[in-house]
């Protein structure tokens, strides 16, 4: 059974990927609108992956007798300077989600929470993955900056990105 702290960071976190979902379909909507496609795919992408988190939290808490209690979902951000901008900013996000991830690793590990602290294994996991994704990305993407072909051979990269559940979760 969950303690009312851990339930109450664990729905915390359900939410907040939610919000993070609706922050990368801002940011796909940006790209869109400047005409980087395939840039827009690999926000909308990434929107489905944070939905897919929202649901293993979701799933978890309902597993463990618990109650998901979901919130509203703030406006995300959605003006942008430049697509570098949009990737600093999904790159900053990312730190923040990792961050939120040890806190409720730190949690559950105090509690002696075990069955938890294995399921935050698998999500700390995906964020060095993540936080790789957008820092990889950034720095092509400035390098990129000055060139729109390289520009735009990039957005054809990022078209074919596709999400694919981990059949490991």
């Amino acid at each position: 059974m969950l303690s009312d702290n851990l339930l109450k960071n664990l729905n915390d976190q359900v939410n907040f990927e939610f919000y993070s979902s609706y922050t990368y379909l801002a940011m796909a909507a940006y790209a869109e609108s400047v005409d980087l496609s395939g840039t827009a795919n690999f926000f909308r992408v990434q929107a489905q992956e944070e939905l897919f988190h929202a649901m293993k939290l979701y799933d978890y808490i309902f597993q463990k007798n618990g109650v998901v209690e979901l919130d509203k979902i703030d406006k995300p951000e959605s003006k942008y300077e430049s697509i570098i901008d949009v990737f600093e900013t999904g790159y900053k996000h990312e730190q923040l989600v990792t961050s939120r991830i040890y806190k409720l690793a730190d949690i559950a590990s105090e509690e002696k929470e075990h069955a938890t602290i294995s399921l935050l294994r698998w999500f700390i996991d995906e964020q060095v993955e993540e936080e790789n994704t957008f820092n990889t990305l950034l720095k092509k993407i400035k390098r990129a900056e000055d060139n729109p072909a390289a520009l735009y051979m990039l957005d054809e990269e990022l078209a074919t990105r596709v999400f694919t559940p981990p059949t490991t979760a």
